[in-house]
């Protein structure tokens, strides 16, 4: 299928706050949403975290969904609800109505979400609502389930699935609706991801050594781990042909993308980068673009040792010495998971539409294993992001973001 595959409409829902909006003022005023929990039970205690900071209450009221319903629905559901209404108001989207929010002005709508597909990415699904009713499992337990749910209280889809690859899911959520497109079946697709906090998560990666006590440091050399965070985001991406027949203005185009598996270790990153490096070099042949044309990199950067040393060598086998600016958005939020890779590419549209490369927190000594960050403010025009989401088992993807030329 020829033409460009453009990006109509976003929603995010993050520690930042709720909307793009909430997002763009946190980054341009580096104001990380980092802190120590307030909602989840039964995690470890006393590591800062990026916790939507909204109970589950009070998104249900935002989204409108009635809390006689919502009272046993997953916090992966609530998030996409949020993210997904707000991407579909963002690309005038219609579903049957049951809010609006208030940042949100309505377009005249021209398809309806029961007409596409809709592709989520998540790995904890419902795992706080079991770990509630435990021994008891939830109905809404599985991956599939959080999504489905979201879908059908907007009033249904075309289909909908979901993607589980750990920390990559989001993004190869996004690859595969990019793949859908090309194929030729369809003209619009809503993909993305969501994932909620759970003791389960603070466990597994507690076990791991991983966690930072402190708010973390990506690509420092006294980094010492990871902050969980939870959010969710939603693109909505369709062939130009389609937008300009909708009247819908393009937001940006998604210029190139790559999957790669080293299956280097069930956790941890190949020393060389190369997953990451295949990833990257597939997603700029994609997009038929030379590496100096890569304005800003969106980093995975999570903060661990091996993590953020293995991309920095990936990094640097793509790039050599002409890096452009790189920073982690994990400093905002802590490491969203499944979530990620949509959330930063959210953000990556904002850096895009607003000229600004989001500054790395919390960063102050070298490490010579390590990229050297962008730590100061910087506003430029920018053309082209790259923006990486690596996941466990070596499944590692990357997307281009590029400026829409009418």
């Amino acid at each position: 299928m020829a033409g460009r595959l453009v990006i109509t409409g976003a929603g995010v829902v993050s520690a930042l706050g709720c909307g793009k909006a909430a997002s763009l003022e946190a980054l341009t005023s580096c104001r990380s949403g980092i802190a120590p929990v307030k909602y989840l039970k039964g995690g470890p205690e006393g590591l800062p975290v990026g916790e939507v900071p909204l109970s589950n209450e009070e998104m249900a009221a935002l989204a409108g969904v009635p809390l006689s319903m919502a009272s046993n629905w997953p916090r992966t559901t609530l998030m996409s609800i949020l993210a997904l209404q707000e991407a579909l108001e963002d690309a005038s989207i219609g579903y049957p109505e049951r809010h609006t929010l208030p940042s949100v002005k309505k377009s005249p709508v021209s398809v309806c979400l029961s007409e596409i597909p809709v592709i989520g990415g998540t790995t904890v699904g419902g795992m706080d609502v079991t770990e509630r009713i435990y021994p008891r499992v939830s109905a809404l337990h599985s991956c599939g389930a959080s999504t489905d749910l979201a879908v059908e209280f907007l009033g249904g889809a075309k289909f909908a699935t979901t993607l589980s690859t750990a920390c990559s899911s989001a993004t190869n959520a996004i690859i595969y609706g990019a793949n859908l497109i090309r194929s030729g079946k369809f003209q619009c697709v809503v993909c993305g991801g969501s994932e909620s906090l759970s003791a389960y998560h603070f466990h597994g990666f507690n076990s791991l050594m991983i966690l930072d006590k402190e708010p973390c440091r990506p690509f420092d050399a006294t980094r010492a781990g990871l902050n969980l965070g939870e959010g969710a985001a939603y693109l909505v991406l369709e062939t130009e042909e389609s937008a300009l027949k909708r009247g819908v203005k393009p937001i940006a185009v998604l210029s190139g993308w790559g999957n790669a598996c080293d299956a280097f270790h069930q956790t941890a990153s190949s020393p060389d980068g190369e997953g990451a490096f295949l990833a990257m070099r597939k997603a700029l042949e994609v997009a038929g673009l030379d590496v100096s044309a890569i304005d800003y990199i969106n980093a995975h950067g999570t903060g661990t040792p091996n993590n953020d040393a293995s991309e920095s060598t990936a990094i640097r086998r793509i790039f050599g010495d002409n890096l452009p600016p790189v920073s982690s958005t994990k400093s905002f939020t802590g490491h969203t998971t499944s979530a990620s890779g949509s959330i930063k590419a959210v953000f990556c549209l904002l850096a895009l539409q607003h000229g600004f490369v989001p500054r790395q927190l919390n960063w102050s000594t070298p490490d010579p294993s390590c990229i050297v960050p962008q730590t100061e403010p910087l506003q430029k025009e920018l053309r082209n992001i790259l923006c990486n989401a690596f996941g466990f088992g070596g499944n590692d993807s990357s997307i281009i973001i590029s400026a829409y030329d009418a």
